[in-house]
């Protein structure tokens, strides 16, 4: 929609147009802020399987793990592999991750995201036929509920928080 506005010789981006530009991750990308009084360092490690290697060696001292998972994308498959499913393949990375010795003692927040996205989908795309256990139809809240149950299961850590949010839409 935007193509004639953004491709002008005097183009500046709006915050719009910043919220909305996303750049795969690939290796590990380090962000360092300050917010009031405080210092935070970020680090973005690619979700892709060929970045999962890179991860390790940046853990040293890790004060909190963020995890993000797209809620719509239950009935996607790996852009890598098309044989695997996002949302399993996510809910293994995350029981991977969250067992491991380098976290025992680091809480995860876990964001369920594009709620936005999911809540349309799964009137229409069974949630079902990803998790034939799953009773609760085109139910918004108990899809979302079904799926933050599964997360809690696969969490081997010792704190874990949970938030449903949207993706950015108009």
């Amino acid at each position: 929609d935007n193509i004639h506005r953004i491709c002008q010789d005097d183009y500046q981006p709006s915050q719009d147009d910043i919220l909305r530009a996303r750049i795969k991750t690939t290796g590990i990308v380090d962000v360092n802020f300050k917010y009031r009084e405080y210092n935070f360092t970020l680090l973005d490690a690619g979700g892709q399987r060929a970045e999962r290697r890179k991860w390790l060696h940046c853990f040293d001292d890790v004060t909190a793990i963020i995890y993000f998972v797209a809620l719509n994308e239950y009935d996607m498959k790996l852009y890598e592999d098309q044989r695997v499913n996002r949302m399993k393949e996510s809910l293994e990375l995350f029981q991977e991750i969250s067992s491991s010795k380098w976290f025992k003692n680091t809480p995860f927040i876990l964001f369920l995201n594009k709620s936005d996205l999911f809540k349309k989908k799964i009137l229409n795309s069974p949630l079902e036929n990803l998790f034939p256990n799953y009773n609760g139809g085109c139910d918004f809240q108990k899809g979302t509920e079904f799926i933050k149950d599964r997360f809690k299961e696969a969490f081997k850590g010792g704190l874990m928080y949970t938030y449903v949010t949207v993706s950015y839409t108009h």
